[in-house]
């Protein structure tokens, strides 16, 4: 299977998330068998059977692909079950989603720290992204994105155009749009992130 099936993606070690348990039950309701999630998503039945079972976890991309043909989202994999969340969420009480060296053999390579509980029309969060720190390659799904750079700077892609931005400077783009990232400096870059509908 292609190492870019795969990486270290982990939530806050506080949270008990059972991803895997969730995505089963997700593909259960779908009446999908694991060959075709698997056919449908582009990897081996047995990288979703390990997934399912929490002996392997998915890269961004994978988990980003398996979410949306379960008619789900990253963020829905992470919530905690509360139904009925506070409208403030104070520092360290925000969910952050870790994706550990993503394209990198060392180090931390992203990570989203969410602003608006899962299951909502639009989805916010802050992408932390380490120097060097990658989406290991481009996305599309529906929707829009918008976004502002708070510290740092990233060179992101977008269909076939690569852009350069810094703090205080801002974009968007329609989701469909390929579109990855990277963090070309050397400081941690902290990018306000917007989209809708809810695809993290």
């Amino acid at each position: 299977m292609p190492a870019s099936a795969i990486a270290n993606v982990r939530p806050d070690e506080d949270l008990d998330l059972h991803i895997g348990a969730k995505l089963r039950h997700a593909r259960k309701l779908q009446g999908l068998r694991l060959r075709d999630l698997a056919d449908a998503v582009g990897c081996s039945e047995s990288l979703i059977s390990k997934i399912e079972n929490e002996k392997v976890i998915p890269s961004l991309q994978m988990l980003h692909r398996i979410a949306t043909m379960l008619g789900t989202s990253i963020g829905a994999m992470f919530a905690n079950g509360n139904t009925d969340p506070d409208p403030i969420m104070h520092p360290g009480q925000r969910p952050i989603l870790s994706v550990d060296t993503i394209g990198r053999h060392d180090g931390k390579g992203i990570r989203l720290e969410c602003l608006i509980p899962s299951g909502q029309l639009l989805y916010a969060s802050i992408h932390i992204v380490d120097p060097g720190g990658t989406s290991g390659g481009t996305i599309t799904h529906a929707g829009e994105e918008v976004g502002y750079v708070l510290e740092g700077r990233l060179e992101i892609t977008i269909g076939n155009r690569s852009y350069q931005i810094e703090e205080g400077d801002s974009f968007f783009f329609p989701s469909d749009l390929p579109h990855g990232y990277w963090n070309p400096g050397t400081e941690v870059a902290r990018i306000l992130w917007v989209n809708t509908p809810s695809t993290f």
